[in-house]
């Protein structure tokens, strides 16, 4: 399998994460794309229409993406259930853990646009704001709502390397807010599926499209 890779995506590296946790790593040649929409890219246009990474390219499956579905193929592929559970109670947190993750670098994503990616001009400070209000209600949510510890799923490695995309790129920050996360936080980043696949780079935008 070929993973279409991007040093400094959290979406990518969950992926890749996941890969190590799995017992898959070795089973994967990752490949280093720069994107972002005003950067085409052509090799990833070719395997994703979206021209988005991660993309796996598999012998059976054919083009996967985005991280959802190629996390849920490499789960089957290892055995159905060892970090997406199979169901009940415990398969609805996993993918709702997940969700929240996914939502979380939505936000940041959203966030940088207006206070660092956009043109000064453009940006809209209000829409800053709302974003930077998602991640500090989300911070709320899991340190007083969620379980975390107990079971490693595709929602703590998706939340785990959220997180650590969001220190990675200076956005708000959940330490002084939430100590029970952190430290669960700073417990996980000490996996070594964690320690293999850091973030390392910055996005790399062209010009007007």
């Amino acid at each position: 399998m070929t993973l279409l890779y991007q040093s400094h995506s959290p979406y990518a590296r969950k992926v890749l994460v996941s890969a190590h946790e799995l017992g898959l790593a070795d089973s994967i040649a990752v490949v280093h794309h720069e994107t972002s929409p005003t950067n085409r890219n052509n090799a990833v246009f070719a395997a994703n229409p979206l021209g988005k990474v991660p993309v796996l390219l598999t012998p059976d499956a054919g083009a996967l993406f985005d991280s959802v579905v190629i996390c849920d193929y490499l789960d089957r592929l290892a055995g159905t259930g060892r970090l997406i559970p199979r169901e009940g109670p415990a398969r609805y947190e996993a993918l709702r853990l997940q969700a929240l993750a996914q939502g979380l670098c939505d936000a940041g994503i959203a966030l940088r646009w207006e206070t660092l990616r956009r043109p000064e001009a453009l940006r809209y400070p209000p829409l800053a704001q709302g974003q930077a209000m998602k991640l500090l209600e989300a911070y709320e949510h899991l340190e007083t709502q969620v379980e975390l510890g107990a079971r490693i799923t595709i929602g703590e490695i998706a939340l785990a390397t959220a997180l650590a995309w969001l220190e990675f790129r200076d956005l708000p920050g959940f330490r002084t807010r939430a100590p029970r996360l952190t430290a669960w936080h700073d417990d996980f980043c000490r996996r070594p599926s964690m320690r293999a696949t850091p973030y390392d780079g910055e996005t790399q935008d062209g010009g007007p499209q």
